[in-house]
Parts: C-alpha cells; structure tokens; sequence
C-alpha cells in the first residue's frame, strides 16, 4: 500500500483565475467591485444566491458595454450624472467604457464638465463618493478613516475646495475634483480603484452663493484660515501614514494658492506627496515646450517665456523650466532670466523671477512687445486675456510662435485654438489646457491642438511612485516625466499640430511614463521597493488593473491521491464492536 501512495504524490495545480468574496446575494448586485450584472453566470447565480434575482439572459461584457456606449450616444446634458452613475453600480464596465472611448470621456469626468458638475454638486447628488473631513473631525481623523471600507490604499487624492479649477472657492462641492482625478488613475494607469482614496477637506467656504444655497453639502461656515486649519491638516497627513503606510501617495488637489505652495514646502521631505497643480502641470507644459524643438529647431536654453498669470501653476512651470534649461549647461541666475511673469500688477517684481523692466509695461500686449518672448503661457483663468493684437504681435515676432492657453475650463482658456491658428496663417504651435476641437484653415488643411492636460503626467508618475515604494518625490521626477511625454510624439502627430500624443494613447503613452520614472527612481536610489525588478518594463505591465470580469465562484481543486486515500479507507476492516 505504501508503494500505491508514493506513486500518487504529484500535486494538482488548478490555473483558474477567481476572486474571493464573502458576499453573496443582493450585497453582491450593489457592490460596485463585485457587480456584473447581467454576467453573472448560472453557476455563479446558483451557488452565489443570485438565481432568480437577475433577468434569465446570460449576457457578456462586450454586450454591457456596447448597451453603455449606445446609451451615451443618445444623451446630452446629464452625461456626467449617466456615466458617474455606471461607475456606481458596475466599476470594471465603468473603466472598459471609459478606456475604449477616452477621447471623448475625459471631457466628461475630468476638464472641463467636471468643473461644472462641481458647482452644481449639491443639486446632482446621488451617492457619496470619497470620504468627507470637516474641521469638527479634529482629533478624530484616524477614527473617520477607519470608516473607510478599504484598507489596502496606496493613493489619495485630496482637496480642501478653495480653488477648483478656475471657478474658484466651492467648499465641499469640490469632491467631484479629487474623483474624477482617481477615474484618471485607473483608466490611464491601471491602478486598482480599490487602492485609491479621494478626500475633501471641509474647513467652510467663503463662497457667499453656496453659504446661502439650501442644497450645499459642507458647513455653513467662512473658510477657517486659523491655526486650527494647519494642525488639521497635519493631523490628517499623520493619520493617512499610520493607518496606510509611509509610502502612501498623497496628492494635494485645488488647494489655494499660498496654502499649495507652503504644503508642499512643508510636507515633501516628510511624505510621499506632490502637488498636481504645480508640479504635474509644469511637467505637461515642459513637455510642450519641448515638443517644439523638433518644430523650431532651438534648445530651450534659446526660449524667451513670459507668462500671463503669477499663480502656482505659472511658478510650477517656471521652475521646472529653469531646471530643464540647467540640465542643458545653464547657470539658475541666467536660466531665470529667460522668464518673465505678467499679471492682474503688471510684470511681477518678486519671487526669483525679479528683472529690471526693459520698457514702459502697461499691459500684456506691452509686455510681448517689450520683451519680445518666443513662447507666451496663460495660465491666469481670467479668459480671453490673449486678445487678437496679442497673438498677431507674437506671429509678427516669431516665424514660428509658441501659444499656450492652459487655464481651465474652457471658458477661461486665453484664448481658442481657432483664434491662434488663424490670427498666425497656421504658424503658431498652439496648446491648451481643456480641449478645442481641429481647425480648418482658408487652405483647407487642418491642424489639431495639443491639449495640455495632466492627465498625461500624474497617472503614470504615481503607478511608478506606488510601484518603486517611493517615501519622497523630487522634482527631478517630474522632469524627467515632461522628456518621457516628449520623446512619445512622433513626427507624423506633429505634423498634425499636436504637442502631445493623442488622448487614445494614453493608456500606453502612461505606462512607458511609469517604466521610464520606475527606471529613473532605482537609478539615483529614490525607490525602496526591494528586490529591484530586472526587467521593469515586464514588472510595470504586471501590476496593471484589468477589466475582465472575475469568477466568484468557490476555488475547487482535488487533493493529491485522494482518491487512493478513500480506497485505503474502504479497504481497512473495522476493529470497532469486534470483542
């Protein structure tokens, strides 16, 4: 018998992928994670307690999503509230959706709709979504977090409401800003949304509509700018580390201007932490820039860049800009003479962008006659502040002008693709931050904006952050990100009029951006994510989310020779009752 045994010991591997849950019944139908609706199979409705619960047809994902597009196809104005609402039910078709069709989608659940549905959050409201802090939490952040039903985050992404896009302070409205990011997180990156936390912060808002709005959501309340502010947000960033780990991604979101810049002073040597509006839009705006030389034939070292606008972002972009220009042999002192700064004042006269005025400035068409800049950057959300005698003075300056109207949503953009590209017989290279459609000119040729958006930026810096245990992210991350980007347009795309590679080829223009930083990290000894993989391209593919659906059905597998055992068993005579 014994021989029998040692013949029978090879081991029976099953290679069925499937997913455990505890849930069964209606909880699984209501469980966005879990949901597949129509797809459940029969096994899975017989033993998973859903027979009968769910119509009799047996339906594949491609049939779901087919029914999705058809829907979207026939709506107008409540496209947001339609699409959000499927992300609600049924993650995994949610993200195929929005993954087959991310040119025309983006619009929708990021720049510029989101911007609208943030001011009209109250009145569209279904389900919450993300987790809501106020300032009466203090002392108990830990205690909120661990209503979260997650415990596995590796990102969050969070706001406190004060500058939503260019539409201002929307208090706790500002929610939709921090989701709409983490939507981008997983279909441009393929992180998991299980691992991703948005946050609103909700200290009041001084937002005298929304204080007497019946349906606003936040306290009603001015915007707490005391003490009380800063030690809850450092009770909030201490409570996130202990809860999720050191290396969890913290990405600061439409904070207000003085508050991001000292936050990030404040925080990046301390956490994982970055902030999208300044270092993810200076990356974009690089990447641009640097787009252009293939086009101009200069190195950045030979740009003149005046912007229009003193904000985070303008100063986000100046910065890297000044880093860039240094990595090519350029001393700080004369790289930060190569950019001027224009607003609401004048020519801005602080920060480390102080130059002595060459001229009488009274306005930005002043500015660009003085200064004579080869690239203009709006970046003031103030609208159509780059007029029609602007963009001629830049065509008559340059044979070639650079022109990006980056503020959002489009009704802030300084000015419209068609308005650069026919004031510059098609000259210019234009870039904006919320989308504009191709423009046909009197030759009839056609030219397509580049859409600075950064989504192209932060999806795939935080996969490589996540995936390389970064505990602090350098600048140096960000440009190295902005050459990525650039290097992934090709000549035929910008024959086209394009700075960036279209929206349909995010997915793999952000996983190259996530092999390429993941390789950047390891090389200066930034990652902590022990052993090192060998082939990180391979390592960054494999951890990438899909959405195929899951088998829920129990694992069954055979033990080794158990067959044998039973035959054993059957073949012992019974000693018991025997006396």
């Amino acid at each position: 018998m014994l021989s029998r045994l040692q013949v029978c010991v090879r081991p029976c591997v099953s290679v069925c992928r499937w997913a455990h849950t505890k849930e069964k019944g209606k909880a699984l139908m209501l469980n966005p994670h879990t949901n597949k609706g129509m797809a459940f199979t029969l096994k899975e409705r017989q033993i998973l307690g859903l027979q009968g619960l769910l119509p009799p047809k047996i339906e594949t994902q491609d049939i779901q999503a087919m029914r999705f597009q058809r829907n979207l196809r026939k709506m107008s104005d409540p496209l947001y509230i339609y699409l959000m609402g499927i992300q609600e039910r049924n993650e995994k078709l949610f993200y195929r959706v929005l993954m087959e069709d991310i040119d025309a989608l983006m619009p929708i659940v990021y720049t510029p709709t989101v911007g609208l549905a943030c001011t009209q959050y109250g009145h569209i409201f279904r389900r919450p979504k993300g987790l809501f802090i106020s300032i009466m939490d203090q002392g108990h952040i830990h205690s909120v977090l661990d209503n979260w039903p997650e415990t596995n985050v590796k990102a969050v992404v969070v706001t406190d409401g004060e500058r939503i896009l260019g539409l201002g302070d929307l208090g706790v409205y500002g929610m939709g800003i921090p989701v709409g990011k983490l939507c981008l997180y997983t279909a441009c990156a393929g992180i998991r949304p299980e691992r991703c936390l948005p946050v609103c912060i909700d200290v009041g808002t001084d937002n005298e509509t929304l204080l007497r709005d019946p349906f606003y959501m936040g306290l009603y309340q001015r915007r707490d700018r005391s003490q009380r502010y800063d030690d809850l947000i450092d009770e909030f960033m201490e409570a996130v580390v202990d809860k999720y780990g050191q290396d969890t991604l913290i990405q600061f979101e439409d904070f207000g201007n003085h508050n991001a810049f000292r936050f990030l002073k404040k925080y990046r040597e301390k956490y994982c932490t970055f902030n999208d509006d300044i270092q993810g839009t200076a990356a974009v705006a690089l990447a641009g820039l640097l787009a252009t030389r293939r086009v101009v034939g200069k190195p950045i070292t030979e740009h003149r860049v005046l912007f229009l606008g003193a904000g985070e972002a303008a100063l986000g972009i100046a910065n890297l800009i000044v880093m860039a220009m240094m990595e090519e042999g350029m001393s700080q002192a004369d790289a930060r003479k190569k950019i001027w700064m224009f607003d609401k004042y004048g020519l801005l006269e602080q920060e480390a962008f102080v130059h002595p005025s060459p001229g009488e400035v009274k306005s930005f068409l002043d500015a660009v006659n003085v200064i004579k800049p080869t690239a203009i950057i709006g970046v003031a959300g103030a609208g159509r502040l780059f007029t029609h005698d602007v963009i001629k003075a830049m065509g008559c300056l340059n044979e070639r002008p650079i022109i990006f109207a980056l503020s959002n949503p489009t009704a802030k953009a300084e000015c419209t693709a068609e308005d650069a590209y026919s004031l510059t017989q098609g000259r210019c290279l234009f870039a904006s931050g919320s989308p504009f459609g191709p423009v046909t000119l009197e030759d009839g040729s056609i030219l397509i904006p580049g859409q600075g958006n950064n989504a192209y930026i932060f999806p795939g810096v935080a996969l490589a952050v996540i995936l390389s245990g970064v505990r602090h992210i350098s600048d140096t991350v960000f440009l190295e990100a902005a050459k990525t980007l650039a290097d992934q347009l090709t000549d035929e795309e910008l024959s086209q009029g394009r700075l960036y590679p279209p929206l349909s080829k995010i997915r793999e223009v952000s996983l190259q951006m996530a092999v390429k930083v993941v390789e950047y990290l390891y090389a200066k000894g930034m990652a902590f994510r022990y052993p090192e993989p060998l082939d990180k391209d391979a390592y960054v593919r494999s951890k990438v989310w899909n959405t195929n659906y899951e088998s829920f059905l129990p694992e069954i597998y055979d033990w080794p020779g158990a067959d044998i055992i039973t035959q054993i068993h059957s073949d012992t005579p019974r000693s018991y009752g025997i006396h």
